[in-house]
């Protein structure tokens, strides 16, 4: 069990918990190494290295998930990858489709449930690096990508430890979730950069005929409900949002998991309520959940505002370091 979290009184509130980073957190330019992954349906992925190793040396690789959107600029990323290699880890974040800045080559995109992907990329790594002990962490939509992933694999997993964090558990109670109060800023943002990508497809694509949208509407796509319906179900083979959100939440697939690992959450979570955590017989023996009372959607910052300590990362690496 690692140093409980606990913030400071004047970080406390959930929203400066989440936005503090993005605000307000600088970094230097960090040495990456991009690797470009080609999958096996033509599209490709691009995975940026920090602190990269020989092949044949057995230096510890963590493979980190990002959220939503995200990607190798996301602080969260960026602060964990720094810490990671001042305790003799390499790192690589693996973007998923179309999230490095360079487009994909297919009409279809990502999704909450796209475990393949990371499959394919979890065994060129094991394949490369056939000495290194191999971590995963995934925060947010990664989070719950990984954690179905590691249900699906169970014994026959090759990871040995994972951490998930801010996880979407369970897909419609977080789409509800982000249509409420304050979250709607949240889901404003988000849905600005996923209408914005899904517009550029249609320069590239007859995206009319995979979708039966037209260009222009996709801007009234203003719901998670809406785009998930409207382009993320269709496009990946699911019947409807709520068919996608049945089958990736997962939350069903905790009980399976059989490599350890981290979950760490926070009660006050804006992208979510209380109502995805598990109870104890929703997850495996493997599975240690953490759950503080502050700590926001990805934040997790101690200190003070002019001095703040990211209890995340120094978690992340006790966790690893000890497994």
């Amino acid at each position: 069990m690692g140093k409980k979290f606990i913030p400071s009184f004047i970080l406390k509130n959930r929203h400066i918990q989440t936005l503090y980073s993005s605000l307000f957190r600088t970094f230097p330019n960090i040495d990456m190494e991009v690797e470009r992954f080609n999958l096996e349906d033509g599209d490709f992925l691009e995975c940026y290295w920090h602190n990269k190793p020989e092949a044949n040396a057995n230096t510890p690789i963590v493979i980190l998930f990002h959220g939503l959107a995200g990607s190798y600029k996301s602080p969260y990323i960026q602060g964990t990858m720094q810490e990671l290699a001042k305790n003799g880890f390499a790192s690589v974040i693996m973007h998923f489709r179309g999230c490095s800045g360079v487009e994909n080559s297919l009409p279809r995109s990502y999704h909450s449930g796209e475990s393949g992907d990371a499959l394919q990329w979890i065994n060129h790594i094991t394949s490369s690096f056939p000495n290194s002990k191999i971590f995963t962490i995934g925060y947010s939509l990664g989070g719950n990508m990984m954690l179905k992933l590691l249900g699906e694999l169970g014994d026959k997993s090759p990871i040995t430890a994972a951490i998930s964090v801010s996880a979407p558990m369970q897909l419609d109670v977080c789409a509800n979730k982000m249509d409420k109060g304050f979250s709607k800023f949240y889901q404003h943002i988000l849905l600005k950069d996923l209408n914005a990508a899904l517009t550029r497809k249609y320069d590239k694509f007859d995206m009319y005929s995979h979708l039966n949208i037209k260009k222009a509407e996709v801007k009234n796509l203003k719901t998670f409900w809406e785009f998930d319906g409207a382009y993320t179900a269709p496009i990946h083979g699911f019947k409807s949002a709520q068919d996608y959100y049945t089958k990736c939440s997962s939350k069903q697939f905790l009980k399976d998991i059989k490599t350890p690992t981290l979950i760490v959450h926070s009660s006050d979570d804006p992208f979510m309520t209380t109502e995805i955590l598990p109870n104890e017989n929703e997850i495996s023996k493997y599975i240690t959940l953490e759950v503080s009372q502050h700590g926001g959607h990805v934040g997790f910052i101690e200190g003070t505002f002019f001095k703040p300590k990211f209890w995340l990362e120094k978690r992340v690496v006790s966790y690893f370091t000890a497994s």
